[in-house]
């Protein structure tokens, strides 16, 4: 079919209208979004040689069209009173990322069973109910009069989207990675940095396949990977209808206190991994990537390795000796590994386990890359362990008093995983945290990732939700490395 343009223009209104600019609210931006239809085109790149098991391994996003209609928009109250406070955060929380941490969980459709399969009515009530327990997250991120960041905790509620989509289950997690566009379509998108803005948003998207995906932001200034985690259990426990006893065994502590600075502050300690001096790159073009490391392949890593190393430890030094190789970095250079650290259990006094707030510090690990090539995966896996092992409640302390001095100096960057340049590595793991604990009574996802990634050089490191599988790698990397990466980390 040949179709010809005949005539092309642009329609002003016949009569004056108001000169002036319409604000929209976070619904309006939310609608927009979803209502948009999207396409990937990123095209499949070359592939070094492997054999056939490692290649179907090696994933990339293929091209995909979705349409999503927003079936339902609202704010979702605590169902029970709550306490109406401005909740002071810590400076681990005003220097984490001012965004919304965005994942998403895949339920394929039930084969039996499935009679009000997410019931949007009750996972509704569900969500007010554990709004009481967890009620900053229906807050609103504020200011205090002296301009310090807080949460503004009156209730004002959750936004929760149900929507529809066009597309199957097979289509976006046979293969999937994040990405940009999963974000947009699979959970709400509304402003971050500035107050006031929404502290959780969630959406439950209804596939044609009958599957269903659940889009999860919480912001990062509220609360770490595990304090959401463990939001996600108590929700999803109510909406299996267990008592809130049995839901929230333990409750959330948000006292923020027990990490206040010390007066006067004073860092004791050469903090690095917040430095400027080394968030020197620029921002760089990259591809997502999923790597599956299967049970042989971790024995393999670990047989490298002093006995008894981590999980942790034995996949991330691997990914960072094939990304030191697959970059040609020279032997001569520093390279640094980015990590992150849980420190609820390593203050005195401890801060309680389920800790809701931010808890989790940066950590940087560096060393030459002549000894990254020259010396067994076990000299780079006990850098990391000892590099771990320094994190004491000195080490802490002093943190929180130079994440406060270098706050009130505008020092700190904003997004600093976009600054990471070609020598570093930032390797978030999940390993050990309650990821696939999120039954809402029809059963567990089969998948649970982010919806996409912040920068170049960035990984996470997940367990598969089987775990017969072994563990999952996503990772960001500059596309014209991706070939002998793969070689690396699969051939080694």
């Amino acid at each position: 079919m040949k179709v010809e343009m005949v005539e092309s223009t642009l329609v002003a209104p016949s009569e004056e209208t108001p000169r002036r600019a319409l604000w929209l609210s976070n619904f309006d931006v939310t609608a927009a979004m979803m209502h948009t239809a999207l396409s990937s085109h990123l095209h499949k790149l070359p592939q070094s040689a492997h054999t056939p098991t490692h290649a179907s391994q090696f994933e990339i996003a293929r091209e995909i069209e979705m349409k999503v209609e927003m079936v339902e928009s609202t704010l979702v109250a605590p169902s029970e009173e709550t306490p109406r406070r401005a909740l002071w955060l810590s400076n681990f929380d005003v220097t984490a990322a001012m965004t919304h941490t965005a994942l998403v969980y895949y339920y394929p459709a039930p084969t039996t069973g499935g009679e009000g399969f997410f019931s949007p009515d009750r996972l509704m009530a569900a969500l007010a109910k554990a709004l009481v327990l967890f009620y900053p997250l229906a807050g609103r991120l504020g200011m205090d009069e002296d301009g310090r960041l807080q949460i503004d905790c009156h209730g004002e509620g959750a936004l929760y989207v149900v929507a529809r989509a066009d597309c199957t289950g097979e289509d976006l997690f046979s293969n999937y990675v994040p990405s940009p566009k999963v974000r947009r379509v699979f959970v709400p998108v509304a402003p971050s940095g500035d107050p006031p803005c929404l502290m959780a948003m969630f959406q439950v998207t209804f596939l044609k396949c009958g599957g269903v995906v659940l889009g999860t932001a919480i912001h990062h200034a509220l609360m770490d990977g595990i304090g959401a985690f463990h939001f996600i259990q108590t929700w999803s426990g109510l909406a299996r209808g267990l008592a809130v006893a049995e839901a929230c065994p333990s409750p959330p502590s948000h006292d923020r206190t027990l990490l206040q600075g010390r007066s006067p502050p004073h860092a004791d300690f050469h903090h690095s991994a917040y430095s400027s001096a080394y968030l020197s790159g620029l921002p760089r073009h990259s591809v997502t990537l999923r790597y599956s490391v299967s049970p042989k392949l971790l024995a393999d890593l670990k047989s490298q390795c002093a006995p008894g190393v981590s999980t942790y430890g034995a996949v991330t030094a691997h990914l960072w000796r094939s990304m030191c190789i697959a970059r040609g970095l020279a032997s001569g250079s520093d390279t640094h590994l980015r990590v992150t650290v849980n420190v609820r259990h390593r203050l005195c006094p401890p801060v309680p386990r389920h800790f809701s707030g931010n808890a989790i510090l940066r950590d940087i690990v560096t060393v030459k890359v002549a000894d990254v090539l020259s010396k067994p995966l076990g000299y780079m896996t006990d850098a990391i362990k000892k590099s771990l092992e320094d994190v004491d409640d000195a080490y802490v302390r002093s943190m929180i008093d130079y994440l406060g001095l270098e706050s009130d100096k505008g020092s700190l960057q904003a997004a600093p995983w976009q600054l990471l340049p070609e020598s570093d590595l930032w390797v978030t793991g999940w390993l050990g945290l309650p990821v696939y604990d999120a039954d809402f009574g029809w059963g567990a996802p089969r998948l649970v990732a982010p919806a996409q990634m912040f920068g170049t050089g960035m990984a996470y490191v997940m367990q598969h939700a089987d775990r017969d599988k072994g563990f999952v790698v996503f990772l960001a990397l500059e596309p014209q490395y991706v070939p002998c990466f793969e070689d690396v980390f699969y051939n080694n």
